[in-house]
């Protein structure tokens, strides 16, 4: 069930004819209670689409009964048109959700709003507000799955999570499959919990889910003007977790979804884990990693199955973390093909014939270490990233 999987959630999923394809395009997740707290994540880019911005205003409340969510269109670079769309969408779903649950008594400061699909083009509105009309009458307990569906563009497949705590549940849903870049990821993520926590709580717990999993992930190198990802409480189990025990379930939510991210990527048929160990600092390891991540030419190496350590290496050297280039070791798919910054084991003894591969850089700087995961650069990538339509 996924975001509906905690207590005191109900979500929808409808076709509203954003979407040319006709597929399901606006999504909502309401948050029966008792509590409404919530915490969010943004994208990192100066460029902020028109729903970032309302929505940055609404968390900073602490409270979010609803979340609206459209595929078909990013509503990014709308101008004040743009936003006055996305006001219209908070109050349009909070006059109608109250008038058919009167208890919830919404204004628009409690609807966050999240858009992802092409920029640079207004929503159609007559199209979106019957479609919210619509969620809200589809809305349900058993409307998860549909949720996830909506908010789909070049995805593949619907993503969803769930994590259990003891008597209490995160669930999640998120899209996203290119653009996948810190900071976070061209995606929209709905969180839910049934835990019992503040605003304060949620934030701490989210913040650090995101730092390990959706902030290291990297498809393209390319940043979204969208990137939205809200935790939202009800409290409905009543149990209060140690924030240790929520942060553990809700990184262990983000990380599933983030893997699903990675493994949709567009065009992809390589799916990358990047281990950079023995760094002299988390910030180094992380530098390293990315670097790989991001080089088209080991990308491209990868899609061909050429275990290129050279390309690699060469990556490494752009960064500014601390190692000496003659320590450096490089394993590909457990294969030492580098060491100490020269040629080692036979290249050809890598097996690349599946689509896991893990590229290990041992720098002998420190004892720090992170891991990026990332894709390989197709064809299918370039391709689909030339007639964008979605």
């Amino acid at each position: 069930m996924s975001i509906t999987a905690p207590r005191g959630f109900r979500a929808a999923g409808v076709a509203a004819g954003l979407k040319a394809n006709g597929g399901a395009d606006v999504a909502l997740v309401v948050n029966d209670g008792p509590d409404a707290g919530v915490a969010g994540v943004f994208t990192a880019n100066r460029v902020k689409a028109a729903p970032v911005l309302w929505t940055q205003q609404v968390v900073s409340g602490g409270v979010v009964r609803a979340v609206v969510l459209n595929s078909g269109g990013a509503n990014a670079c709308t101008g004040p048109g743009g936003f006055q769309d996305t006001h219209a969408t908070a109050e349009h779903t909070a006059a109608a959700l109250t008038s058919v649950s009167p208890r919830l008594m919404l204004g628009a400061g409690d609807v966050a709003v999240c858009s992802t699909g092409l920029i640079g083009e207004r929503l159609p509105m007559p199209k979106l507000l019957p479609g919210v009309r619509s969620a809200i009458r589809g809305l349900s307990r058993d409307g998860g799955p549909a949720a996830a569906e909506a908010i789909m563009t070049t995805d593949t497949r619907p993503k969803t999570t769930v994590a259990r705590g003891s008597g209490w549940v995160v669930g999640g849903m998120a899209k996203g499959a290119g653009m996948l870049a810190p900071a976070l990821a061209t995606m929209l993520c709905v969180l839910t919990t049934d835990a019992v926590a503040g605003p304060e709580t949620l934030d701490a717990a989210l913040r650090a889910a995101t730092r390990l999993t959706f902030d290291r992930i990297d498809s393209d190198g390319c940043m979204s003007t969208n990137d939205t990802v809200l935790l939202l409480a009800s409290g409905a189990s009543g149990i209060e977790p140690t924030p240790q025990e929520l942060t553990a379930a809700v990184t262990a939510a983000c990380h599933d979804l983030a893997q699903q991210l990675i493994a949709d990527a567009e065009g992809a048929t390589k799916q990358i884990a990047i281990d950079v160990v023995d760094a002299a600092t988390e910030d180094d390891a992380v530098e390293v990693g990315r670097s790989v991540a991001r080089n088209n030419l080991v990308k491209t190496a990868l899609f061909g199955n050429d275990p290129n350590w050279g390309r690699i290496l060469a990556a490494v050297g752009t960064t500014a973390a601390a190692f000496e280039p003659d320590r450096i070791d490089v394993a590909v798919n457990g294969v030492w093909v580098c060491r100490a910054g020269a040629a080692a084991e036979d290249r050809s003894k890598v097996d690349l014939s599946g689509r896991d591969v893990t590229i290990r850089i041992d720098l002998h700087a420190g004892a720090s270490a992170a891991t990026i995961w990332t894709n390989d650069l197709s064809h299918a990538y370039v391709h689909e990233n030339s007639a964008y339509s979605t």
